[in-house]
């Protein structure tokens, strides 16, 4: 059976992992805009059925619903016939929802809200990205662009399909430079969150982004 979805922080739910997508976790953020009214978002592609359905409609439906890499897509379609919202892709990766209606694609960065964005960090694959929620001090989603490693430390990985490792690690020292302690408290990934031993978020996000040994990944051998 299905396990429900967790609640990560106030507003943010976690998905159980989706065979779909490798068993990547989607996430899900909960906000309102100025006017009062339902300003969801869904991260990458949760698994489907009747009770992730209902459990999405009580909390006011899906008003957005973005992509953090191609991997994290899945079966897009029925969930979207179902959800009727658009779905925001970084212009790299749009072709592979050639069929999908509704869809909206950005370049560097796509603003949902005063309080969420979603920014072009690629490296992983060509349209990696991630999303930025202000609350909670900052939260930061990064798919597959950094991930939880043992001892709670994040890095970015480098896999033999890794589609370009200079800018994946180029991406990171951007992070870097945008965010400092006060704008990003916490990381959710899409997966490795095994290390996160029973959370899923990283905590103290910014501390653990500056500590990340750039100069020792650059030459690193690509993982299976």
């Amino acid at each position: 059976m299905q396990r429900p979805p967790r609640l990560v922080l106030d507003g943010i739910y976690a998905f159980s992992p989706n065979r779909a997508t490798l068993g990547a976790i989607a996430y899900f953020i909960v906000e309102k805009d100025a006017d009062g009214n339902p300003a969801n978002l869904l991260i990458d592609t949760p698994p489907w059925n009747e009770e992730i359905a209902a459990f999405l409609a009580s909390q006011g439906g899906v008003q957005g619903w973005t992509m953090t890499h191609r991997g994290g897509i899945g079966k897009v379609q029925p969930i979207q016939a179902a959800l009727g919202c658009p779905i925001v892709m970084q212009e790299q990766e749009a072709y592979l929802l050639p069929s999908v209606e509704n869809r909206v694609t950005y370049r560097d960065r796509f603003v949902f809200s005063a309080q969420t964005d979603v920014r072009w960090t690629p490296g992983h694959s060509p349209g990696s990205a991630c999303v930025y929620h202000r609350a909670h001090g900052g939260v930061l989603f990064t798919g597959r662009h950094l991930l939880p490693q043992r001892g709670g430390a994040i890095a970015p990985l480098r896999f033999a399909k890794t589609f370009h490792w200079p800018r994946q690690l180029q991406q990171v020292e951007a992070l870097r430079a945008e965010f400092s302690s006060a704008t990003l408290a916490y990381l959710c990934p899409a997966a490795n969150v095994g290390f996160l031993r029973g959370d899923r978020a990283v905590a103290n996000a910014y501390e653990a982004l500056n500590a990340i040994d750039l100069d020792a990944l650059r030459h690193s051998t690509p993982l299976p």
